[in-house]
C-alpha cells in the first residue's frame, strides 16, 4: 500500500514567501474521493475544491509580531537568529486519507488546502482562526471552538459547529440520505439549501429569532412539545419539555438540526 509520510522542512522547494511552506501530496488512488483531516491548535483552515488529482497544502505562519524584537540585546555581543519564518508541517497519506498537522505551537499558522472536488473533510480549529470551505462535494465535518465557519457552494452533507462564531453554509446539492447539523453557542446560523430539499427540521434558539424562505409545515404542539421519559429506577417521574420548533420541508426527509443559544437562525431557499 502506498503511503506518503513527511515532516516538511524549510527548504527552497517548500518555501512559500517568507512565512510559509507548500507541499503536494499524491493520493493512493486519484480515481476515488479523498478524505482530508486537518486539526489546528492555533490558526485557520481554508479548503478549496478544484479539478486536481493531488492535495496541495500551504502552511502560512503569522509570525510572532514584535514580541521578539522587544527583548533587550545581549550584553555579551551574541545575536539572535530569527527562526519564526517556518511553521513546519506533518502530513501523512494512506489509502486516500490525508492527515495534516502543523509543528507550530507558539504562533498561529493558517492552512490553505487545494483538494479534488470530490473530497470529504474533517476540520478542527481551537483558537485564533476561521474555517472556510468552497467548491467541495462530500461529507463535511467542521468544528471551530473560537471562530466562524463559512461553507460556500458545497454539496453533500454537513456537520458544522462553532462555540463562539457564526455558521454560514450555501449548499448546491445535498445527500438525500444523510442528516445534517448546524449549531453554535454564540453566533448566527445562516444556511441556504436547494429549493427541492426534503427534510425534517428541528430549530432552536434561546436568544434569537428563526426565519425561513421555505414553507415549513410545523408539527402540531410546537413549540413546547412534550416528551415523556417515564418512571425512573429511583421512583421519580421524568418529563422533558422541548422548546424546539419541529416541522417538515417538502414533505420531510432526513433530520436537519439548527441550534443556537445566542443567535438568529435563517434557513434560505437557493434561488
Amino acid at each position: 500500500m502506498y503511503k506518503y509520510l513527511g515532516l516538511i522542512t524549510l527548504c527552497s522547494a517548500a518555501l512559500w514567501a517568507q512565512d510559509g511552506e507548500k507541499a503536494t501530496v499524491p493520493l493512493h488512488d486519484p480515481a476515488r474521493p479523498a478524505r482530508i483531516h486537518a486539526h489546528l491548535l492555533s490558526g485557520g483552515i481554508t479548503v478549496r475544491g478544484a479539478d486536481v488529482k493531488d492535495v496541495t497544502v500551504e502552511a502560512r505562519g503569522r509570525g510572532t509580531g514584535n514580541r521578539r524584537e522587544t527583548r533587550p540585546p545581549r550584553t555579551d555581543g551574541m545575536k539572535r537568529l530569527d527562526i519564526s519564518g517556518s511553521p513546519g508541517m506533518d502530513i501523512t497519506e494512506e489509502d486516500n486519507v490525508v492527515t495534516i498537522k502543523t509543528a507550530s505551537f507558539n504562533s498561529p499558522t493558517d492552512l490553505v488546502i487545494t483538494a479534488p472536488r470530490h473530497s470529504s473533510l474533517q476540520l478542527k480549529c481551537l483558537n485564533d482562526g476561521e474555517i472556510e470551505v468552497e467548491g467541495v462535494e462530500g461529507e463535511i465535518d467542521a468544528n471551530d471552538l473560537n471562530g466562524k465557519i463559512t461553507l460556500k457552494n458545497v454539496s453533500g452533507s454537513v456537520i458544522a459547529h462553532s462555540l463562539n462564531g457564526s455558521v454560514t453554509a450555501i449548499l448546491d446539492r445535498v445527500d438525500a440520505s444523510k442528516p445534517m447539523s448546524f449549531s453554535t453557542m454564540n453566533g448566527n446560523i445562516d444556511v441556504t439549501l436547494p429549493a427541492n430539499v426534503k427534510a425534517n427540521v428541528r430549530m432552536k434558539t434561546d436568544n434569537g429569532d428563526i426565519y425561513s424562505d421555505f414553507d415549513v409545515k410545523l408539527d402540531s404542539g410546537t413549540p413546547g412539545s412534550r416528551t415523556e421519559g417515564g418512571r425512573q429506577p429511583d421512583g421519580s417521574y421524568h418529563l422533558r419539555l422541548d422548546r424546539a420548533l419541529r416541522g417538515t420541508i417538502n414533505g420531510g426527509g432526513p433530520e436537519y438540526l439548527f441550534t443556537s443559544f445566542n443567535g438568529q437562525i435563517e434557513i434560505r431557499k437557493k434561488k
